[in-house]
């Protein structure tokens, strides 16, 4: 449970910092937008994120494999924008969260949006403990 939070908590603040990187993503706050409801908007953003990843990122990877060989890799760019517009469409469902104003912000906003969680996860990892124990 420890694990799912951090790993939640750095994608809301990759999230955040992506919008203040790429001025094509943005993140509309539910009302009245004070700073308890911007913060809890990034985490269902998050949240909503981590689940199209997990679901429909994971089978398009699954699926398209030879590609991603084929392409070495730059298929994921695309894919992700993919995945950024499907968060986008499902939040818009809800009234507010995630804005992305076309599908190339949407790879640039992918593109900094993996480096950065990248980055922190790699800086809080031992806050997510070790898999090591699990097995």
């Amino acid at each position: 449970m420890q694990r799912f939070l951090v790993r939640l908590i750095i994608n809301a603040i990759a999230l955040w910092l992506t919008t203040l990187i790429v001025s094509g993503i943005s993140v509309n706050a539910f009302p009245p937008g004070d700073t308890l409801e911007t913060v809890l908007t990034y985490l269902i953003v998050a949240l909503v994120f981590g689940v199209v990843n997990a679901v429909i990122g994971n089978t398009i990877r699954i699926v398209a494999f030879p590609l991603y060989v084929l392409t070495l890799g730059l298929l994921a760019l695309i894919v992700n924008a993919l995945l950024l517009l499907i968060v986008q469409w499902i939040s818009s469902l809800l009234g507010f969260g995630l804005v992305v104003e076309s599908f190339w912000w949407g790879v640039l906003g992918a593109l900094v949006l993996g480096f950065i969680g990248w980055a922190l996860g790699v800086f809080l990892r031992p806050l997510m403990g070790s898999d090591r124990g699990r097995r």
